[in-house]
């Protein structure tokens, strides 16, 4: 999935999208897929001139299950013992709902996809209890992370 654009506001389209999702909501998924790829790239030390212009390459790709996880890290990062709190008052409660989002983002044209890619990349990738329980949010906020 790639992001050609930032999500400008057309209201009537995006709520149509959107459907019970908040466009917080999807304004931090298209941020949080942005910082994904920023933080791929950095974590293969490739952030160079070269590598920062592909981030802005409309075919620059991720899974769905990435995607997942690198937004479980974004929440956390952004928001830390309140991550799921926003989340969930976004109606944000598994990662189907990242999916939802994606595809909402596609259906407007502000993520692309590949013919490989498919909602089912984003079912059940992870428990929200578990990756946003108490013990480990303390541990990722704290920087003592397993």
């Amino acid at each position: 999935m790639a992001t050609p654009q930032s999500l400008e506001p057309d209201a009537a389209a995006i709520k149509a999208a959107a459907g019970p999702y908040p466009i917080d909501a999807l304004r931090f998924v298209q941020a949080g897929f942005g910082h994904a790829s920023r933080s791929d790239a950095d974590r293969s030390g490739r952030m160079e001139a070269h590598a920062l212009q592909e981030l802005d390459r409309p075919e620059r790709h991720m899974s769905g299950q990435h995607l997942c996880f690198r937004l479980a890290e974004f929440a956390i990062e952004q928001y830390g013992l309140m991550a799921p709190l926003v989340l969930r008052r976004w109606n944000i409660e598994r990662t189907d709902d990242f999916g939802r989002i994606v595809y909402a983002l596609i259906e407007l044209g502000y993520l692309r996809k590949s013919p490989d890619d498919s909602i089912d990349d984003f079912r059940s990738v992870y428990d929200f209890a578990e990756v946003f329980g108490d013990d480990r949010l303390r541990q990722f906020v704290g920087g003592t992370t397993n």
